[in-house]
This record gives C-alpha cells, sequence and structure tokens, in this order.
C-alpha cells in the first residue's frame, strides 16, 4: 500500500514533501510541538534516496536529479509558506502593496526554498540508507542555514534549533557552541530516528536512540546546572539599573497629524510614569512617532521637559535625516529630558522593501516604494560602538536585527545591556511576533547579558543573561514592565563560529571515511 502511494510521482514529489515541510511550522513559537521533527527529517532523508533509487524505473520521464530537485523545493515551500506567510499582513495597511500579495505569499518562500533544494540537488545522489548519508544530510542542511544567514541581505529565519525555544535549559549550550554549531547537532538529533530505516540490527539501532537519549540529556544538565549558579551570582550582584519598558499598542497608522502624535506621546507618558527621584531608562518601542523625523519633533521639547527630571533617560525609535546624503536613517536615539540626542544608532541591517527597495532606480519607475511610510529607501547605517550613559554601556538592536547572531559576536566586551525595539504591528495577529520575539531568548544566552525587548503589538520583555522572562507584555498588551536591571558584562559570550566549521569538517571527515572503506 505504501509503495503504491510513493510510485505516484505527483504525491512523493509535489504533495507529501509540501506536507511535511509546512507541518514543521508547528515545531516553533508559538506551538512547540519539536517532537513532529523527529519524523519529519528521517521521512525527508528516506524519501531522497527513495527518489533516487526509483527514479530510473517508475519515474523513468525525468532525470532523477530533476526530481530532486522538485523535491526538495516543494518541501521548501512548504516549510517556508507556512513558516513565512505572515510577512504579507505588512502589505495590507497600504491600498498600493495589496498588489503584491501573491507576491508575498508565493514568490519570497519559493527564492528561499531554493536554500533546500539545492542542497537537495547536491547531496541527494550521494545519499543512501547508511549512517554516513544521515551525517552527510545532516551537515549539508546546516551548511545552508549558514549561508541564508549571509547572503544577499540575509535572512536567518526559524533555523531548526529554534524549535527549541521552549526549554531553556538545553539551549543554554548555545553560549559555548554558538547557534550554527547548536543548529548542526539538533538538526543531526533530529535525523537519528532514520537509523529505523537502515539495514543494521536491532541493537545498533537502540544505540542510536541511547545517544540521542544522551545528548539531549546531557544539554539538560548543563543548562540546569548554569542557570543555578547563575542566579546565586545574580542574588548578589550589585551594579542595577532601573529600566522601564513600556508597550502602547499603537494602531498602526499612516499620515498622523500633529495632534495625534502629542496624543501618543501623552500616553507614552502616562505608562512610563516617571519617577522624579530614581535614575532610569525609558524604552519606548520602534515607530510610537511613526513617519515623523526627529526634527519634526521638536515641538515636543517643552512636554518632555515637564514630565521627565535631569536623571531620566527616554530610548526610542525615530527618523534622522541626513542632509549630506539627502537621506533619511530609521535610529535609535536616547535622550534627556530636554528631549536632546546623548547617544544614536542608525540601523544597519535593513528589511528589503520594508526599508529599503531593492534595485531602486528600476522599481521606483513603476511606482513601487518602500512598505513604510515615506519615499525613498533608508540609508543603511555603518558599525558604531555601544552606546553609552552613565554606567549603561548598550548594545542596540532595531527590530529584525535581533535575528542576527553576528551583530552579537562582533560586540564590545564591555557591553552590560542588549536594547531591542521592534514594531510588531505591521505582523497582525499572526505568528510573526512569536517567532520574533524568540530569537531574543537565544541572543541573551549567546551574549550572557541581559536583553530589554520593547515591541509595539509585540512581545515585550526583559530577558536574563540565561534566557529566562523575568517579565514580559503579550502581544496587544498596554502598559509597562520595570526592573532594576543586573549590569552583567559578557565576559562569557560566544565570539565566533569556529566550533560550526570544526563540527562540519568532522563531519564530513567521517562521510568520507565510511564512503571510501564501503565503497559507497
Amino acid at each position: 500500500m505504501t509503495t503504491r502511494y510513493l510510485d505516484n510521482r505527483f504525491f512523493t514529489l509535489y504533495f507529501l514533501p509540501f506536507s511535511i515541510g509546512a507541518l514543521s511550522t508547528l515545531s516553533f513559537q508559538p506551538f512547540n510541538l519539536f517532537f513532529i521533527n523527529f519524523l519529519i527529517l528521517p521521512i525527508f532523508f528516506y524519501l531522497i534516496v527513495y527518489i533516487k533509487k526509483r527514479s530510473k524505473s517508475i519515474y523513468r520521464k525525468k532525470p532523477f536529479r530533476k526530481n530532486l530537485f522538485i523535491f526538495g523545493s516543494a518541501f521548501g515551500f512548504g516549510f517556508y509558506l507556512s513558516g513565512i506567510h505572515w510577512i504579507t499582513n505588512s502589505l495590507t495597511f497600504d491600498e498600493n502593496f495589496k498588489i503584491l500579495i501573491p507576491f508575498g505569499l508565493i514568490f519570497i518562500p519559493l527564492f528561499l526554498s531554493l536554500f533546500i533544494s539545492v542542497i537537495t540537488l547536491l547531496v541527494g545522489p550521494y545519499l543512501n540508507l547508511n549512517f554516513q548519508s544521515i551525517i552527510l544530510l545532516s551537515s549539508s542542511l546546516a551548511i545552508s542555514d549558514y549561508i541564508r544567514n549571509f547572503i544577499l541581505s540575509g535572512f536567518p529565519w526559524n533555523f531548526w534549533a529554534y524549535s527549541f525555544s521552549w526549554n531553556i535549559e538545553i539551549i543554554q549550550i548555545l553560549n559555548k557552541l554558538g547557534l550554527f554549531a547548536f543548529n548542526l547537532i539538533i538538526i543531526t538529533v533530529y535525523m537519528i530516528p532514520a537509523i529505523i530505516f537502515l539495514n543494521l540490527k536491532v541493537v545498533k539501532k537502540i544505540y542510536a536512540f541511547l545517544i540521542l537519549i544522551l545528548i539531549l540529556f546531557l544539554f539538560y544538565l548543563f543548562g540546569n546546572y548554569s542557570i543555578n549558579l547563575n542566579k546565586k551570582e545574580i542574588k548578589n550582584f550589585e551594579n542595577k539599573f532601573n529600566i522601564k519598558i513600556i508597550s502602547p499598542n499603537f494602531p498602526l497608522e499612516y499620515g498622523l497629524d500633529q495632534s495625534k502624535i502629542n496624543n501618543r506621546l501623552e500616553k507614552l507618558i502616562r505608562y512610563s510614569d516617571p519617577f522624579k527621584d530614581k535614575k532610569t531608562l525609558y524604552v519606548w518601542p520602534e515607530g510610537v512617532f511613526s513617519g515623523y523625523s526627529y526634527k519634526e519633533l521638536q515641538g515636543l521639547k517643552k512636554i518632555f521637559a515637564k514630565n521627565f527630571k535631569k536623571d531620566h533617560f527616554i530610548l526610542f525609535g525615530v527618523n534622522r535625516l541626513d542632509e549630506e546624503k539627502n537621506g533619511f536613517y530609521n535610529s535609535l536615539v536616547i535622550v534627556n529630558n530636554n528631549m536632546e540626542i546623548i547617544q544614536e544608532y542608525k540601523k544597519q541591517k535593513l528589511v528589503p522593501f520594508g526599508e529599503f527597495l531593492p534595485f531602486e532606480n528600476i522599481l521606483k519607475k513603476i511606482g513601487l516604494k518602500k512598505i513604510t511610510e515615506g519615499y525613498g529607501s533608508f540609508l543603511k547605517g555603518e558599525y558604531k560602538n555601544n552606546l553609552k550613559v552613565e554606567e549603561l554601556n548598550i548594545l542596540p538592536l532595531i527590530c529584525y536585527e535581533i535575528i542576527f547572531a553576528d551583530l552579537i559576536q562582533s560586540s564590545k566586551k564591555d557591553t552590560n545591556l542588549i536594547v531591542n525595539i521592534s514594531e510588531d504591528g505591521w505582523f497582525g495577529k499572526s505568528i510573526g511576533p512569536y517567532q520574533h520575539f524568540t530569537k531574543s531568548i537565544f541572543r541573551a544566552i549567546e551574549h550572557n547579558t541581559f536583553l530589554v525587548r520593547s515591541a509595539n503589538k509585540g512581545i515585550s520583555a526583559i530577558i536574563n543573561n540565561k534566557g529566562e522572562i523575568v517579565k514580559k507584555l503579550n502581544p496587544n498588551e498596554a502598559g509597562y514592565i520595570q526592573l532594576k536591571v543586573p549590569l552583567i558584562k559578557n565576559k562569557n559570550k560566544n565570539k565566533n563560529d569556529l566550533i560550526f566549521f570544526i563540527l562540519l569538517f568532522t563531519y564530513i571527515s567521517i562521510f568520507l571515511f565510511y564512503k571510501k572503506n564501503n565503497g559507497n
């Protein structure tokens, strides 16, 4: 019965891979059904081997390499369509962009599927039902994810490692291994059940499953020890700073007039509830002054001076005009009670189509512009030192910059706080804000530093240096959270991807060794 279905070309090359690829989204936030990947990736492996063998008989009309490419594309399309379909919600706020919804829904996942289909095409011919093939496919998928992190502007979303965000203990090893090495190990762990398809003795298969359990158990033990040790250290930590995170839950609107801007500021101040004699950093989200530049907000200075004091610092996102370059930056600024900029950060990693228009000179001729308010792409910020205010040494990350582990790795040694501001209203009531927030947990662990996040209509939170959520506000929840945050320097942060490349070399060496000795 099973063979009859698998010999159906449409079922095996299109429907089945698309279906299992789409189901993989359930392993990520907010669902966290991680265990389905123990079925999905082994089935993915088995089907590649099956297609390679049967293409020369059952699927004779098509070369087997072409079949492998189609299979990988169908799996990747299902994976990305189900995982990032919510990005099309950002196209519904402007009538001019609604025509692009099919493009966002179909062509973006189709393009991203190439990262899986090309890998399937390249390694598929070398896969058989043996141990070294499991090793080869695991390392190849990990390489694919690594490349996706950097190619074009990079889009490191929903790596397989993120499916373990629900278990803080297991992901503590991130601080030692790094995201990509951990991702490789997790892919391998998910792939281990494929051992049931191999022609091995039952005892060896049992050993394989015991290894799987042992790996996760050792990670858990290490993580549990690290978390408990950290609690003792934080308890006696003296260098702290009072931080208040504001989530105003503003509607995502274009073309605000001055009265609405004033109303927004009044609401932000009401939630901030400034203490007169308490040194505090107030963190407001990105986009609170939608469409307005810092220069256009100068009329608000008196309101700032009236409500805030000298030992108050306000951090928020705002557009900043560069007159020499005749363009705007998407900036994060820290101002004092007179609304004077003390420190500024200009966003380095811009969202394609959201903040800049690729091939702008060509596409703007047909009426296209970036999705965010205003015409013309944002200018790209250059690398800059941390923002320093009093004893705070802040690594700033705007919106989806939080998904890039390399920004954490290249941060300064004396960083003692990570601040992420975002406007998650673009994602609507979808899974997007949950997936976006997950990355914050990983970055805090990798950097071994407290992370505070303010997201309008997203998840705002204070996350400790072990990825534990100390306080949070759920999506579409207005209010504030406050904590005296320990300013822990990143003495034990993950610095590079060396371990990932060592593991890759080891995996490939194992594959070549077995291939040479087994003759296939």
